[in-house]
């Protein structure tokens, strides 16, 4: 009995120990280190696969490694939303870090065609490594620790040979918010005996995860679009190196073996050259022999594409770097079973550190090729453009300083070069003059410039790993057009702001009265209900009689009289000058009630609306798109000021609706209330309530309350199944499916949820197929997708004709509430600005806009006169 239970206790004791390795087990087998290097267990308390590494002692123990270290140079180049360090270091032998700035300097030279030829090649190679883009895998995060220890403390002449030939800089980890949510879980989850069953909870967690930041967004998508203070950090950072050759590790599903790019030789953004892939190849061979010699399975062709260039791996190699993915076969917590058998964390991190050196090594292997290429890429600017019919692009929104400031920064963080346009300049039959900005494709950046503005329609592949379509200054909501004539001395000044400052209001005796149309407009809106001030919004144009002299104003002005006012007089002057000042607003002082010209007064009765101020629920919890839930809270609280209630779904039912004036269901399968809700929600909006849906929980809001349940579909009947090539399945099942592209939507601009957009075209990130119901008010379509509605992207004809001419977003009211539905997501990715201002408006300007007479509870709403 008792060597029963000893041999049980030993194979207990196996699993474990299974996981846990000592740090030998991560380094490079034959090669000598100095034991002298800080070890991280002597920080961390366990060894490396053991349990996960929690961020801040990784960050202690990284520190300390890089300061005891000559090759190593540590700072830290950011916070995430949550306060949390990003660390950036730069390892390359003593002597090239003595000049350091020299070698850095030199090696921009490569990077500009009118001094590549002067960059000297007896330099070393910039090899960047990013670590923890995505918080749930743990091996793409901790693969940095041993990696970063073998660079400190190797010995021999290989190591000296490459950090003489390299400037090695690494950034750990990208997504430090993330990252801790993952090691809490499964630090919470964790037990004596390791877990491998992949039903545990450890390899599950909780709604919304751990792969996203902060506020829920994908920072491997972020490259391209820089909304997040993680990748502005360090998109910052790689600017500054500009290496030629960036690699990003992650994982993938568990029953995967391994990835490393080239990548989907079919799938490639058509700006990158082909000579980039050659290389990748030649890379990869560095690669396969480590992987051969351990052993381990691979693939590297399938399932991964070089389009999207918001990726890690692809934006790159849209900026003269080799890009370069590797996906580990995810698991959880430390160990899960697999379709390959047990998969650990460990053996992730073991396999990553492995294909880190091997980059390290293949890059210096291949100095003077990279050097040769990167020179090449960045020399062959002009000719692309000199080439290209079309000479710049322009660009102006006079409507909104704040969105233009935003614009022309996201230009200046992707170094591409904007100019105020001088004179005028001709796009078609328009003419862009004062206040108008020009990109000219004549510019080192003459690729990324492209990728932002162009717009491509016509794919040789179906198959897309993320979103088709991106074209920047439609997102933005800019007014933009192509320039196909020369731009010589059509330059001003380098611009990256308006340089728009805000005057100081006067103090006004009547009313203060501003635009709609600025991008903070709805945050000062916010902060003035907030403070128990009256505001109002006028729904027709005004002119209007100021201390400045007359003022024209756009539908949407929101009006703050002195009358009716719960506070003192001094306390809205004061606020005022304030909220000018912080968003960037003209105030006016309006000195008379009476507008000028015929119509509405600022006391009118139906040209104006009081209104309230918002208290939104947003419903999330598992079945919700995280990142449409993420973009939601970041647009309401980061950008706006707003307070939000965020409430999952198991929990609605001990939620008294009343307390809300918003209820806000975004995208996602499970994207709806119970069951046992649904009249509950209905009887909320009769009495006041206003529901804001988009993608699945619109679709879900249309389905249960305005489906035509006597409408009885006939059934068509089957056809035969036509016989297909197997071969073929992925482009056809991927034929009809809308992965991401732009489309453009007609507005209603004297619709109330139209006000603050000026043109009559808004463009929207599509990604679903289904259509919204028409609405039986024929008031209610507040955008209606154009006739040829694709702007940017993949979208088949099929799709493009059962969604043409239906609605995007409309609007209705039931009893005294309102259901205000989208078909996309209008705060996609916090990139939409022209939409996010429908979405604000769905919250500010639910109540200003009536139904149609003789339509539902008609006799409410006669008026006595």
């Amino acid at each position: 009995m008792i060597r029963v239970v000893s041999l049980l206790a030993l194979v207990l004791l196996g699993t474990v120990i299974a996981s846990a390795k000592p740090l030998d087990y991560y380094l490079v087998e034959g090669t000598s280190y100095d034991q002298k290097v800080l070890r991280p267990s002597e920080i961390f308390g366990h060894d490396i696969g053991d349990q996960p590494v929690r961020h801040d002692k990784m960050v202690t123990y990284l520190r300390l490694l890089a300061e005891a270290s000559p090759r190593i140079s540590v700072e830290t180049i950011g916070q995430s939303h949550e306060g949390r360090p990003i660390l950036f270091f730069v390892v390359t032998s003593p002597e090239n870090h003595a000049r350091l700035e020299e070698i850095r300097t030199n090696h921009l030279l490569r990077t500009d065609p009118k001094t590549a030829k002067r960059a000297s090649d007896d330099m070393p190679v910039v090899t960047w490594l990013n670590y923890g883009v995505h918080g749930a895998e743990a091996s793409g995060m901790d693969a940095a620790i041993p990696t970063l220890y073998h660079l400190a403390a190797a010995k021999g002449d290989k190591i000296e040979d490459q950090l003489k030939n390299s400037v090695i800089v690494i950034t750990a980890v990208f997504n430090p918010d993330g990252h801790s949510r993952r090691a809490a879980w499964v630090t919470q989850y964790g037990s004596n005996v390791v877990a491998s069953d992949p039903k545990h909870e450890i390899h599950s967690q909780a709604w919304p995860g751990a792969r996203t930041n902060h506020y829920w967004f994908d920072l491997n998508r972020q490259w391209l679009l820089q909304t997040q203070p993680e990748s502005r950090a360090w998109l910052a950072k790689w600017h500054e190196w500009k290496p030629q050759i960036s690699a990003d590790f992650h994982e993938m599903g568990t029953n995967s073996t391994y990835y490393f790019h080239p990548g989907v030789p079919t799938r490639i953004y058509p700006g990158i050259p082909a000579k980039s892939r050659e290389l990748a190849v030649e890379l990869a061979g560095y690669h396969i022999k480590w992987l051969d010699a351990e052993k381990k399975l691979y693939f590297s062709e399938e399932g991964f594409d070089n389009y999207y260039i918001g990726k890690g791996s692809t934006y790159p190699q849209v900026n003269g770097s080799l890009g370069i993915l590797f996906e580990a076969g995810a698991q959880m917590g430390i160990s899960k079973e697999s379709d390959q058998g047990l998969k650990t964390y460990s053996e992730n991190v073991q396999t990553h550190v492995g294909t880190s050196l091997s980059t390290i090594e293949g890059a210096a292997a291949m100095r003077t090729k990279l050097h040769a290429y990167q020179r090449a890429f960045f020399r062959e600017a002009p000719k692309l453009a000199s080439s290209d019919k079309i000479k710049g692009y322009v660009f102006r929104a006079p409507e909104d300083h704040a969105r233009l400031d935003m614009f022309l920064d996201l230009l200046a963080r992707h170094k591409v070069k904007a100019y105020k346009v001088k004179g005028k300049v001709k796009s078609g039959d328009r003419t862009f003059g004062n206040g108008s900005f020009i990109v000219p494709m004549d510019q080192a950046q003459y690729r990324m410039a492209k990728a932002l503005f162009n717009r491509i329609t016509e794919f040789p592949d179906k198959v897309f790993y993320d979103v088709s379509g991106w074209t920047m200054p439609l997102a933005y909501g800019l007014d933009y057009g192509e320039v196909t004539s020369s731009v010589r001395g059509k330059l001003g000044a380098l611009a990256e702001s308006t340089g728009f400052v805000a005057t100081e209001p006067d103090a006004a005796s009547y009313a203060y009265v501003f635009r709609w149309s600025d991008y903070y407009a709805p945050k000062a809106l916010n902060a003035l209900l907030q403070a128990g001030i009256l505001a109002r919004v006028s729904k027709e144009p005004i002119r209007v009689q100021t201390t400045r002299g007359v003022v024209a104003f756009d539908r949407g002005a929101i009006i703050v009289s002195k009358h009716h006012q719960k506070v003192a007089p001094g306390y809205i002057d004061r606020l005022m000058k304030i909220l000018a000042a912080e968003n960037r607003l003209t105030v006016h002082a309006a000195v008379s009630g009476h507008t000028l010209g015929a119509g509405a007064d600022l006391g009118g009765r139906n040209s104006v609306s009081d209104l309230k101020l918002v208290k939104p629920l947003l419903v999330t919890g598992p079945g919700v798109s995280q990142y449409d839930a993420g973009e939601v809270w970041h647009q309401l609280d980061k950008r706006m000021g707003m307070q939000l209630t965020l409430v999952r779904k198991d929990r609605l039912k001990g939620v008294t609706l009343s307390n809300y004036t918003h209820i806000i269901l975004v995208g996602g399968g499970g994207s709806k209330f119970p069951s046992s809700m649904e009249d509950d929600l209905k009887d909320w909006i009769r009495a006041g309530g206003t529901i804001v849906a988009h993608r699945q929980g619109a679709r879900w809001v249309a389905d249960t309350y305005f489906k035509d349940k006597k409408d009885k579909k006939k059934k068509k009947k089957a056809k035969a199944p036509t016989r297909l090539t197997y071969a073929d399945k992925g482009q056809n099942d991927a034929e009809h499916i809308i992965g991401g592209a732009l489309f453009e939507s007609s507005i209603d601009l004297t619709h109330p949820l139209a006000f603050g957009i000026v043109r009559d075209k808004v463009a929207t990130n599509r990604n679903t197929s289904f259509k919204l119901p028409v609405p039986k008010d024929p008031y209610g379509q507040v955008a209606v997708y154009s006739a040829k509605p694709l702007l940017s992207g993949y979208a088949s004809e099929k799709r493009l004709a059962e969604l043409s001419g239906s609605p995007m977003m409309t609007a209705q009211r039931m009893g005294r509430g309102a259901v205000i539905l989208f078909a996309d997501n209008p705060n996609f990715r916090a990139t939409y600005l022209g939409a996010e201002k429908l979405f604000l408006n769905a919250l500010f300007f639910s109540d200003a806009f009536d139904r149609a007479r003789g339509g539902e509870d008609a006799d409410a709403q006669a008026v006595e006169e």
